[in-house]
């Protein structure tokens, strides 16, 4: 497992405290090491702060503190002896899936058909339709990375009319819009503190 850490491909990795002494020897790059116990960064690459919009990373943090707030007060025991999804891991799963809602979910106003009855993303309308000159410097970097390329080469190739949960939370976000904004700073700003739609537990 840790000489998964030493791959190009991103990845989320848990490793136990005695890895390390042997992390440390391993020609890691572009990695972050974390220590969950004392919360605090081992490895960082000196750029995290620079990388989000700042009232954008301001957002998230908030939304995320007053989330984990409100997850310790509804955290409770297994009922009938069944261990339920974590409201923790509920409400930081939609804190995340709204943030790249109003990010990147006006996305399917700019994929347009093919000959070969495929559909593609018109890259350069869909970063200049965001008003926030920040987020724009965001979505150009943004826009060149594997995670990007993933998230639009599905959709692109996906059948028109399927949807997935990111889809239907991005629909419901663009029909709250005025017509022609696609921004989402300010509505993410002003809907800190208010209780999700729904959980990502809850959506079948």
């Amino acid at each position: 497992m840790i000489d998964i850490v030493c791959s190009p491909t991103p990845f989320l990795i848990g490793l136990l405290s005695s890895s390390l002494p042997r992390l440390k020897e391993l020609p890691v790059e572009e990695v972050l090491v974390v220590d969950l116990v004392n919360n605090r960064f081992l490895r960082q690459m000196e750029d995290e702060d620079s990388i989000l919009p700042r009232k954008l990373q301001a957002a998230l943090e908030h939304i995320l503190e007053q989330r984990n707030e409100l997850a310790s007060d509804k955290e409770e025991g297994p009922v009938n002896g069944k261990q339920e999804t974590s409201p923790l891991n509920e409400v930081v799963s939609e804190a995340f899936v709204r943030f790249f809602v109003e990010i990147v979910g006006h996305y399917s106003l700019f994929l347009t058909p093919t000959e070969r009855e495929e559909r593609t993303l018109q890259r350069e309308a869909f970063r200049k339709s965001v008003s926030s000159k920040s987020l724009r410097r965001f979505l150009e970097v943004f826009m060149e990375t594997q995670m990007f390329g993933g998230f639009i080469q599905e959709r692109e190739l996906r059948k028109q009319g399927v949807r997935g949960l990111f889809e239907v939370r991005a629909q419901e976000y663009l029909e709250t819009l005025p017509s022609g904004e696609q921004s989402g700073v300010n509505r993410f700003l002003k809907g800190l503190g208010k209780e999700p739609a729904k959980p990502l537990a809850s959506q079948e």
